[in-house]
């Protein structure tokens, strides 16, 4: 599709666009602007949108990345909670008749319903530049839900992003680690510099993409192992053992958390940060 302009994605062009519409940035919504074209070019490319696609962005901004995401794919569906962008929309966004922008928050709103609308019975690919302050809620909200999603493919801080891609034993590995790939398999696609956004964050950023798992690792009690991984990591320094029988929420005894582990083949002294998904699962299977 030809690109009408004004066609951001570069400091020159989102600068004006700001400037004509006196746009203050909003701090409280993690208002960060893309502009570094190749970057924009990389996250289409790592989602893998082509012109079959539907997709849904969450917080469009000022519609950087809505232009690229319309322009290979074949409906985009944004979600945008700051309606004072709406006028600057009205203009970034005019030369596509592929874009509905919906105007609210996506915490809030009826995601499946949503998706049903626009892709009945088909699957949608998430794309989005996420607010830094929101970022696990509303992944873990994506994710929960088992939505019609076939992908999530976002922007989000580099330091979060290392520790939901991360494997057993390393330093970022972690609750959050699996909490999301319980759900998805998950990958770093990118590494952001600050000086590709305007204003500049303070922190480095990071692509990552997440397909969604058709199946999962199975586990009798979703919701106990998700208690289980939270003891395991609430106290690092600890043993697994001693993780467990003080997780008040389990109300498991010394006895019990050794004899689990001992079923695992583990030794007494292991931490939490070296079991994988699987190892999890069996130890809740296991635990009563």
């Amino acid at each position: 599709m030809e690109k009408p302009a004004p066609w951001l994605g570069n400091a020159k062009n989102t600068s004006e666009i700001l400037k004509k519409y006196d746009f203050r940035v909003r701090k409280k919504f993690g208002q960060n602007f893309l502009v570094d074209s190749f970057v924009l070019d990389k996250i289409v490319a790592a989602a893998d949108i082509g012109p079959e696609d539907a997709v849904l962005e969450i917080g469009p901004g000022i519609g950087t990345l809505t232009q690229y995401l319309a322009s290979a794919a074949k409906e985009v569906i944004c979600v945008e909670i700051d309606r004072s962008l709406e006028r600057i929309q009205a203009e970034t966004l005019a030369g596509w008749d592929n874009i509905t922008v919906i105007w609210e928050d996506v915490l809030k709103l009826d995601l499946r319903a949503l998706i049903e609308e626009h892709c009945p019975g088909g699957r949608i690919k998430v794309t989005a530049n996420l607010p830094y302050y929101i970022t696990t809620p509303i992944l873990m909200n994506l994710l929960e839900q088992e939505l019609p999603i076939q992908s999530i493919t976002v922007m989000i801080q580099k330091e979060v992003a290392e520790r939901i891609a991360a494997e057993p034993g390393n330093k970022n590995y972690g609750a959050l680690t699996l909490a999301v790939q319980y759900y998805a398999d998950a990958y770093l696609a990118a590494n952001v510099p600050p000086n590709c956004f305007l204003p500049r964050p303070e922190v480095s950023s990071a692509v990552i993409r997440m397909d969604i798992k058709k199946d999962r690792i199975p586990v009798k009690d979703p919701e106990k192992m998700k208690k289980i991984i939270r003891a395991a990591f609430s106290q690092r320094r600890k043993t697994l053992v001693n993780c467990l029988r003080s997780a008040e929420e389990l109300q498991i005894t010394e006895e019990e958390a050794e004899a689990a582990v001992e079923k695992l083949g583990l030794p007494a002294s292991v931490r939490g940060e070296t079991l994988s998904l699987p190892q999890f699962a069996a130890l809740s299977d296991i635990l009563p």
